[in-house]
């Protein structure tokens, strides 16, 4: 298998990823597999030069991240 094929493979593993995401009604899984999807996509568009894409999904990447710290720090707040 080519390395183009790979990257378009990658791709639609990102894509399968994020729809999974959006099923998930835990929202901390929902944030942490929309991290990996968002991921794969940054590294699926680095791969095949579409730099908006990487762009785009790396800053959702950020905010994944932002929201999981929230999450993790406030969830063993004391009263």
């Amino acid at each position: 298998m080519d390395n183009a094929a790979i990257w378009e493979w990658v791709g639609y593993l990102a894509s399968v990823v994020v729809a999974i995401s959006l099923m998930m009604s835990n929202i901390k899984k929902l944030r942490w597999w929309n991290l990996v999807g968002a991921a794969l996509f940054v590294a699926y568009g680095m791969a095949i030069s579409a730099i908006p894409v990487a762009l785009v999904n790396f800053f959702i990447v950020l905010i994944d991240i932002y929201y999981l710290v929230r999450l993790y720090k406030y969830e063993h707040k004391p009263d």
